[in-house]
């Protein structure tokens, strides 16, 4: 798993957004099925909520957030930006 930044990109869509599209699956899906942030947090994005829960949540928070952008609004800047090979 690409390692993650505390906190998500914004504006357009990254080659950040590019490496996690996986990991923003695995975040809708949790959602869909109910998982609580800390137990998202700590399979999905290997945060420990224990050792530093603020951090974690807002991991949790921004990625879910960057996931629900994707794949609505930001849905033409991913497709456009995703289309380009990026080592041309």
């Amino acid at each position: 798993m690409p390692i993650l930044e505390t906190i998500a990109p914004s504006g357009g869509a990254t080659d950040y957004d590019r490496s996690h599209l996986m990991t923003y699956a695995e975040l809708l899906d949790a959602e869909a099925r109910g998982v609580t942030w800390q137990q998202g947090a700590t399979t999905i994005l290997g945060f420990d909520p224990r050792a530093d829960a603020e951090a974690a949540r807002l991991c949790w928070e921004s990625h879910l957030a960057r996931a629900r952008w994707i794949v609505g609004e930001g849905l033409g800047s991913a497709v456009e930006a995703f289309g380009r090979n990026p080592h041309a």
